[in-house]
């Protein structure tokens, strides 16, 4: 294996970033108990608050609406177990925030993709109209869409705007999963109406085990857990204060960073350029859609994305399979399938995802573990 890592999966963990271990180890050194009253629990709320308005700084929303979860999946499962009576979950949703969808009891009405995987909002407004008029459903608190902002896998990046003025205008919630989004687009939480977004911290290069959820001015949620105040009472338990430190580190430096999208953007068209020289018969997946400036989705066919991920691993470089992978077993991609991609094709999806760490060399030495490896593949087929 090669010395020297090439890390290209930062949309399934983006490393710790010095701000945030900087701010964490501070906080590690603060002895109190932020509910106390005393110095020292007020220096460790002090954290927790800095930290609280630097994320709703990137989320753009008020300090006061940020509530501190474990992850990404524990708010989504949180907001997935109100008592809602319908649930229109869009067809290309992370895992976290389509299984609890499908387990919480409510109807479930799956929101249609078009090829490149976006949602059609007219779509979406007709599909609401459809459903609060059959049966008798209740629109007022009892109708949830969930549509992701962008997506882990082909980083395509949903009208989320548009959406959001649907749901406004139809009375239903919103849930937006905002994880891959956060730091790499702007986010507009209170200025688009939306009632729930999810966020993680280790997406942005903060720990992992924090997360947070952003609650509406307008929506109301019931508490998680009981037994204490914290999180205006609505998630009991005694807050993890270095996490959440280096969380709200990890979103100011995140906020910083978004001016060099375009810098990364630059760095995903070369790599995706390189790799086709390369390989002139691949497919680049949501390629002609609005994608996140640092993800790439490909696909070699009859390259088999476990064995092209394993040899770029021996060669020194770290990518993921397009699929979701369970168990060490590639599944084939609910999102692939959702965008109408055949299973052949979508067995052979391997992403890319830039990040804050990537430079141009990077980029240069995946290409050439690239090479390497589907030149190794032919030599090997040849053979046979």
């Amino acid at each position: 294996m090669s010395a020297v890592r090439t890390y290209l999966d930062h949309n399934a963990t983006s490393p710790l970033r010095p701000e945030a271990r900087e701010e964490m180890m501070r906080a590690l050194d603060v002895s109190g108990n932020a509910s106390s009253v005393h110095a020292e629990g007020r220096t460790a709320r002090a954290l927790i608050e800095a930290a609280r308005t630097k994320i709703a700084a990137l989320a753009g929303a008020a300090p006061r609406d940020v509530v501190f979860t474990s992850g990404a999946t524990e708010a989504a499962n949180w907001v997935m177990a109100q008592p809602w009576q319908v649930v229109l979950v869009s067809a290309v949703e992370h895992a976290a925030v389509m299984a609890p969808a499908l387990r919480c009891g409510a109807r479930v009405e799956i929101i249609p993709v078009d090829g490149a995987g976006r949602v059609d909002p007219e779509g979406l407004g007709e599909l609401i109209d459809a459903v609060c008029g059959d049966g008798g459903v209740s629109v007022a608190g009892a109708v949830l869409v969930a549509v992701q902002h962008a997506n882990n896998e082909s980083g395509v990046v949903q009208p989320i705007a548009k959406i959001a003025e649907i749901a406004r205008e139809r009375g239903v919630r919103l849930i937006v999963d905002a994880v891959q989004a956060a730091g790499r687009v702007a986010l507009d939480q209170r200025g688009q109406g939306i009632d729930f977004m999810v966020l993680s911290s280790h997406k942005i290069g903060g720990p992992q085990g924090a997360g947070a959820l952003v609650i509406g001015n307008e929506a109301s949620i019931d508490p998680m857990l009981v037994g204490g105040g914290q999180e205006r009472s609505l998630r009991a338990g005694t807050e993890n204060v270095a996490a959440i430190a280096g969380f709200g580190a990890a979103a100011a430096a995140s906020e910083r960073d978004l001016a060099r999208s375009a810098h990364l953007a630059r760095l995903r068209d070369t790599l995706e350029r390189d790799l086709k020289r390369a390989t002139p018969e691949l497919i680049v997946i949501g390629g002609a859609a609005d994608r996140l400036c640092n993800t790439t989705l490909v696909a070699r066919p009859g390259a088999r994305a476990e064995t092209v991920v394993i040899g770029l691993d021996l060669a020194g470089v770290g990518a993921s399979a397009g699929a979701a992978c369970s168990s060490g077993k590639i599944n084939r991609s609910p999102v692939l399938a959702a965008m109408g991609i055949g299973e052949e094709i979508g067995k052979c999806a391997v992403r890319f995802s830039l990040g804050w760490t990537t430079t141009e060399d990077d980029i240069a030495q995946c290409v050439s573990a690239w090479e390497r490896v589907n030149k190794t593949r032919s030599g090997a087929r040849a053979m046979a």
